[in-house]
């Protein structure tokens, strides 16, 4: 192994010691020297020699990372990995194997691991994914105790069974708002946003019901029954509008999204997916792939939130959208914004030059609304001219 020192690392030796990394191996000689390689970049290391050691020390104490071998007798290191779940959503889990197998990959996904490495692993690349696990784990505490401040408790600080629990009702009592989508030019609805709504009061919004579902590992689960509920959506719709339905960029890696026979893939035609990039779409694997896959049965896609997040030339290249939305950022007070007019002109034109339609959101004011129509944007959406409701509102100019 390459030396690697605390500079190299790139993060203060006060984060690195925040909590302990607990470094799991069977293979005596093997833990040696991985804790010998954290422990010279500034980490503080809990050795456990097996499965069976990591167990019990996570009962007795708190980590920052959990660094394990896959393959090891009696507690194997994916049965270190759902420990780990049972007792924290949070703590990244990093898992190394000699002998990667597509079920082993798979499960490790399913239970939420940070990483899934294949040995040899490069010993500086390795102290990098640990130091950038444990930033993360002092931003998602951070968040927690965030959350705690402003919710009274609330779940920000809950237990798993408690979010769980929620999220649970939350799936149970999930339906859909519509927003429309109005043609500038005809003052018509092109189409209807699906917004998800739930009456459950732990998750009061729809960007806490997601949230839960991440951490829980069942982003796929919610998914799912936002696209049932959006082709249900579909039997009442007005003829010839178009539905735009929002797609975690982790659904790309569904099955279920790509069935044929899916009640969504039966109304393809009438479909808009709207990527929302919570995670960057360079995570995703084959999304081109998957994307080809979606327009051969008919949907058409939509990047969302341009302007915000990870929107950017890999989600253009990887995703070919025929929409783009421009974050709602860009379009408050652009009347009164030379900067935003500018933004959002060159943006327009040049989604107009690759043949891509935008989507103006988040237009409150008809100072607003007549700016970006003047700019360009020919699809309007809003407050201005309709807000969320029951399937299907309509709207005003």
């Amino acid at each position: 192994m390459t030396n690697t020192t605390r500079k190299d690392v790139g993060a203060s030796d006060e984060l690195l010691t925040w909590r302990p990394v607990l470094v799991v191996d069977d293979e005596p000689l093997v833990l040696l020297a991985t804790a010998r390689l954290l422990e010279a970049a500034g980490f503080s290391v809990v050795r456990a020699e097996g499965g069976d050691e990591a167990l019990a020390a996570l009962d007795a104490r708190s980590f920052a990372v959990v660094l394990s071998d896959i393959n090891m007798p009696r507690a194997s290191g994916l049965d270190v990995l759902r420990a780990v779940r049972d007792r924290d959503l949070d703590v990244p889990v990093v898992l190394i194997t000699g002998a990667p197998t597509l079920a082993g990959a798979a499960e490790a996904v399913a239970w939420g691991a940070f990483r899934y490495l294949v040995k040899p692993v490069d010993s500086t690349a390795l102290v990098e994914v640990m130091a950038h696990a444990v930033r993360l784990h002092r931003i998602a505490q951070i968040k927690r105790e965030a959350l705690a401040a402003v919710s009274n408790g609330g779940v920000g600080i809950g237990e798993r069974a408690a979010l769980l629990a929620s999220f649970e009702r939350a799936l149970s009592t999930l339906w859909l708002a519509a927003q429309p989508i109005v043609d500038g030019g005809e003052r018509s609805a092109h189409g209807f946003e699906l917004l998800l709504r739930t009456g459950e009061p732990a998750l009061p919004h729809p960007g806490a019901v997601i949230d839960a579902a991440e951490r829980l590992g069942r982003v796929h689960e919610l998914g799912q029954a936002v696209r049932e509920a959006a082709a249900r959506c579909a039997e009442s719709a007005p003829p010839g509008s178009l539905l735009f339905v929002n797609l975690h960029s982790r659904d790309l890696d569904d099955p279920h999204l790509v069935d044929p026979a899916s009640s969504l893939s039966k109304v393809a035609e009438r479909v808009v997916l709207e990527v929302t990039e919570r995670a960057a779409i360079d995570e995703v694997r084959d999304a081109r792939a998957r994307v080809a896959d979606l327009r051969r049965l008919g949907f058409r896609v939509a990047i969302d939130d341009l302007g915000a997040g990870y929107s950017g030339l890999t989600s253009f290249a990887a995703l070919e959208p025929e929409y783009v939305k421009l974050d709602m950022s860009l379009v408050r007070g652009i009347d009164t914004s030379a900067t935003r007019q500018r933004l959002v002109g060159a943006l327009s034109s040049a989604c107009a030059e690759l043949g891509v339609r935008v989507v103006a959101e988040g237009i409150e004011t008809t100072g607003e609304r007549d700016s970006v129509a003047r700019l360009g944007c020919h699809l309007l959406q809003g407050y201005r001219f309709a807000r969320p409701a029951p399937p299907f509102p309509g709207h005003c100019w």
